[in-house]
């Protein structure tokens, strides 16, 4: 049983109710629940939620919601593997079955990524695979700035290494991760196991939303990918 979970707590502090504020004309988490559901590859994609109005949300725009999760894996500690384990638990899936976590705060995702996602999972054999895109700029030309304003640079040794001879770096594009279903319940280092893999996602379509200034800019991104697909059709 292939099945998608959606982490939505109700509890967010940054942007309250970011999980279900409209973004561009509907609920935040109804644009990964329509993602998911046109990918094809779910038997089942499930919003995991201590929160009744999320759920009530979730489920008129296609999604399940089984259960609601205990307030314990709720608060600002919780981290994603336990919220993640504790859906397969109370869903009865098989230890070896594929599980993909998808935030809810992952508007930019695309159903062709998630399916992609599941191919590399089981054709690399893979861990876990995460979503991940490059720094737009070298990392190892970074800066430290104190609270006066000076500046210096982290790596010094850097300043007269040409951009293109440094190493390219990449993160977490904070969308979605695969991995058996036994995996999100083992101790270490998580996702970022040995044996995991990155999928490429470009950076024009990645976006944390942590702060209203960033919810600006993904509008802004997203209107113009939008506005980019009318024209094509």
């Amino acid at each position: 049983m292939t099945v998608c979970v959606i982490p939505a707590r109700g509890g967010s502090k940054r942007i309250p109710r970011k999980n279900i504020r409209e973004f561009l004309g509907k609920p935040m988490i109804a644009w990964s629940i329509s993602a998911a559901k046109e990918a094809g590859c779910f038997e089942r994609v499930v919003v995991s939620t201590d929160d009744d109005e999320i759920a009530e949300i979730a489920s008129a725009v296609g999604a399940e919601v089984p259960f609601r999760r205990d307030p314990s894996l709720s608060d600002d500690t919780t981290t994603t593997a336990p919220v993640i384990a504790d859906a397969v638990s109370r869903l009865g899936v098989m230890p070896g079955e594929p599980i993909c976590c998808l935030y809810a705060t992952a508007p930019f995702v695309r159903a062709d990524d998630l399916v992609e996602g599941l191919e590399i999972l089981e054709g690399q054999q893979a861990r876990f695979v995460v979503s991940v895109t490059s720094y737009a700029f070298p990392i190892q030309r970074a800066l430290r700035r104190f609270g006066d304003g000076r500046i210096e640079m982290i790596e010094p040794a850097n300043m007269l290494t040409r951009s293109q001879d440094l190493e390219e770096a990449w993160h977490d594009a904070g969308q979605f991760y695969w991995a058996r279903a036994s995996e999100w319940s083992k101790p270490g280092l998580g996702i970022f196991a040995p044996g995991a893999h990155g999928m490429t996602l470009p950076r024009y379509r990645v976006q944390d939303i942590d702060t209203e200034e960033d919810w600006v800019r993904a509008e802004f991104l997203m209107s113009a990918l939008l506005q980019q697909a009318t024209f094509h059709d």
